[in-house]
């Protein structure tokens, strides 16, 4: 898959993941004690929707935009609209927060952002995107940042979403997931997946019980049935070790998306993976 995200921001799977990452934040940062949050792929951080790229794509268009117009959408949008609607204080929808800026504005003081991203030049954009946040941006492969800055006792929520350009990255997120748990059990992760078919989202569950995951919370969002392998047909984010409160947030999101994105045969499913 040919990924960069300046085509697909804002997109059906970006609300999902969002959705999602902010309500995850919001029950993490209830809790005592300062909270490291690790984006292992951040890309470049902020996107112009008026740009060529998601003017191309449209992608925006069927996403973001629905869900701006949506005065009814569940509240777990909310933190995602109203940061949207910060970063465009004139109207319209000219600009898009990735996650690294989601997760920098749920921060607390005390709280820390490490960034990484591969691509020197969105590494470039990104820092200037958190020129003002408390944050560390680190230039280099994403997959090993967690574990290494994973350690007992220490508060952590690591988010895993690589761009999936590489037939191994199923494998080497499974692997990352082990890595942290490997150093701190009680870690928080969420790891983003495309859904192409149902193969292949098994076999990165099976991969993740193998690593020894007993506690996770997976959302699907298919906007179509998992049949056609060489399209994405959705989307889903397992989160491992999850509070107890993101069940329903989780399942809102989810269904929102499929109801105003998807086709024929869509369906939005959570579920608990207990091992």
């Amino acid at each position: 898959m040919n990924y960069r995200h300046a085509f697909h921001a804002g997109n059906f799977a970006d609300l999902v993941k969002h959705a999602v990452l902010t309500a995850l934040l919001a029950e993490l940062t209830r809790a005592a004690g300062p909270l490291t949050v690790v984006d292992t792929h951040a890309g470049a951080g902020l996107y112009r929707l008026d740009g060529a790229e998601a003017l191309a794509s449209g992608e925006a268009e069927a996403g973001i935009a629905r869900l701006m117009a949506d005065a009814a959408a569940p509240a777990v949008f909310g933190a995602l609209k109203a940061a949207v609607r910060k970063l465009n204080p004139k109207g319209g929808i000219a600009l898009y927060p990735g996650s690294p800026l989601l997760a920098a504005g749920a921060l607390r003081r005390g709280d820390k952002l490490v960034a990484g991203e591969m691509r020197p030049e969105e590494a470039a954009r990104l820092r200037k995107a958190l020129a003002d946040r408390p944050a560390e941006v680190v230039t280099g492969d994403g997959f090993g940042l967690a574990a290494r800055r994973a350690k007992p006792g220490q508060r952590l929520l690591a988010l895993i979403d690589p761009p999936f350009e590489r037939p191994d990255d199923y494998a080497r997120s499974a692997e990352a997931v082990a890595a942290v748990l490997a150093r701190d059990r009680a870690a928080s992760l969420l790891v983003w997946l495309p859904l192409k078919d149902l193969e292949t989202f098994d076999g990165f569950l099976r991969r993740l019980e193998d690593a020894g995951v007993t506690r996770a919370l997976v959302i699907e969002a298919r906007l179509r049935p998992l049949d056609n392998p060489m399209k994405m047909n959705g989307c889903a984010l397992v989160a491992v070790n999850p509070p107890a409160g993101l069940d329903a947030a989780a399942s809102e999101a989810a269904q929102w998306v499929v109801r105003a994105c998807g086709e024929s045969g869509g369906e939005a499913r959570v579920w608990r993976l207990d091992g």
